[in-house]
Protein backbone atom coordinates (compact mmCIF):
# COMPACT_ATOMS: atom_id res chain seq x y z
CA UNK A 1 0.00 0.00 0.00
CA UNK A 2 1.28 3.44 -0.94
CA UNK A 3 0.99 6.35 1.45
CA UNK A 4 0.97 9.95 0.30
CA UNK A 5 1.50 12.62 2.95
CA UNK A 6 0.71 16.21 2.04
CA UNK A 7 1.70 19.42 3.77
CA UNK A 8 1.85 23.15 3.13
CA UNK A 9 -1.77 24.26 2.90
CA UNK A 10 -3.15 27.23 4.77
CA UNK A 11 -4.67 30.67 4.55
CA UNK A 12 -3.12 33.25 2.25
CA UNK A 13 -4.17 36.62 0.90
CA UNK A 14 -4.93 37.14 -2.78
CA UNK A 15 -1.70 37.58 -4.70
CA UNK A 16 0.23 35.53 -2.18
CA UNK A 17 2.11 32.26 -2.52
CA UNK A 18 2.09 28.81 -0.98
CA UNK A 19 4.08 25.66 -1.59
CA UNK A 20 2.52 22.24 -1.18
CA UNK A 21 4.58 19.11 -0.62
CA UNK A 22 3.67 15.46 -0.99
CA UNK A 23 5.89 12.58 0.07
CA UNK A 24 5.22 9.10 -1.29
CA UNK A 25 6.19 5.98 0.62
CA UNK A 26 7.82 4.56 -2.53
CA UNK A 27 8.82 5.58 -6.05
CA UNK A 28 5.88 6.41 -8.29
CA UNK A 29 5.68 6.61 -12.08
CA UNK A 30 3.76 9.87 -12.01
CA UNK A 31 2.64 12.32 -9.37
CA UNK A 32 0.42 15.34 -9.41
CA UNK A 33 -2.12 17.53 -7.72
CA UNK A 34 -5.86 17.82 -8.02
CA UNK A 35 -8.23 20.11 -6.18
CA UNK A 36 -11.86 20.19 -5.22
CA UNK A 37 -13.77 23.30 -4.29
CA UNK A 38 -17.10 23.14 -2.45
CA UNK A 39 -19.88 22.16 -4.81
CA UNK A 40 -17.49 21.48 -7.69
CA UNK A 41 -15.95 18.42 -9.25
CA UNK A 42 -12.37 17.49 -8.56
CA UNK A 43 -10.06 18.84 -11.25
CA UNK A 44 -6.49 18.02 -12.17
CA UNK A 45 -4.23 20.98 -11.46
CA UNK A 46 -0.78 19.76 -12.42
CA UNK A 47 1.03 16.51 -13.11
CA UNK A 48 4.60 15.31 -13.44
CA UNK A 49 5.56 12.09 -15.19
CA UNK A 50 8.78 10.14 -15.20
CA UNK A 51 10.94 11.81 -17.83
CA UNK A 52 9.98 15.28 -16.70
CA UNK A 53 6.79 15.82 -18.69
CA UNK A 54 4.49 18.28 -16.94
CA UNK A 55 0.93 19.38 -17.56
CA UNK A 56 -1.14 22.16 -16.08
CA UNK A 57 -4.77 23.14 -16.03
CA UNK A 58 -5.39 26.31 -18.03
CA UNK A 59 -6.64 28.03 -14.89
CA UNK A 60 -3.25 27.75 -13.17
CA UNK A 61 -0.80 27.79 -16.08
CA UNK A 62 1.81 30.48 -15.56
CA UNK A 63 1.06 30.75 -11.84
CA UNK A 64 1.65 27.24 -10.51
CA UNK A 65 4.77 25.14 -10.94
CA UNK A 66 5.08 21.43 -10.22
CA UNK A 67 8.44 19.91 -9.44
CA UNK A 68 9.74 16.63 -8.12
CA UNK A 69 12.62 15.40 -6.03
CA UNK A 70 13.06 11.80 -7.09
CA UNK A 71 15.54 11.02 -4.36
CA UNK A 72 12.93 11.97 -1.76
CA UNK A 73 9.86 10.60 -3.61
CA UNK A 74 8.43 14.07 -3.19
CA UNK A 75 6.42 16.32 -5.45
CA UNK A 76 5.92 20.02 -4.87
CA UNK A 77 3.39 22.53 -6.09
CA UNK A 78 4.55 26.12 -5.97
CA UNK A 79 1.50 28.36 -6.18
CA UNK A 80 2.00 32.05 -6.93
CA UNK A 81 -0.40 34.91 -7.59
CA UNK A 82 -3.11 33.04 -5.76
CA UNK A 83 -6.72 34.00 -6.37
CA UNK A 84 -9.85 33.44 -4.28
CA UNK A 85 -11.01 30.93 -6.90
CA UNK A 86 -7.97 28.79 -6.07
CA UNK A 87 -9.57 28.03 -2.71
CA UNK A 88 -10.07 24.27 -2.48
CA UNK A 89 -8.87 21.09 -0.88
CA UNK A 90 -5.76 20.04 -2.74
CA UNK A 91 -5.05 16.34 -3.12
CA UNK A 92 -1.81 14.69 -4.01
CA UNK A 93 -2.24 11.93 -6.59
CA UNK A 94 0.18 9.28 -7.76
CA UNK A 95 0.27 6.36 -10.14
CA UNK A 96 2.67 3.44 -9.94
CA UNK A 97 4.13 1.68 -12.95
CA UNK A 98 1.42 -0.98 -12.81
CA UNK A 99 -1.33 1.60 -13.19
CA UNK A 100 -2.41 1.72 -9.57
CA UNK A 101 -3.77 5.10 -8.45
CA UNK A 102 -3.35 6.56 -4.99
CA UNK A 103 -4.57 9.70 -3.23
CA UNK A 104 -3.47 11.73 -0.26
CA UNK A 105 -5.78 12.89 2.49
CA UNK A 106 -5.99 16.45 1.16
CA UNK A 107 -4.82 19.81 2.43
CA UNK A 108 -6.95 22.94 2.59
CA UNK A 109 -5.87 26.05 0.70
CA UNK A 110 -7.87 29.18 1.39
CA UNK A 111 -7.25 32.43 -0.48
CA UNK A 112 -8.98 35.30 1.22
CA UNK A 113 -8.36 38.81 2.47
Amino acid sequence: QVQLVESGGGLVQPGGSLRLSCVASRTMFSMGWSRQAPGKQRELVASWKTGGNTNYADSVSGRFTISRDNAKNTVYLQMNSLKPEDTAVYYCAARDRWGGDYWGQGTQVTVSS
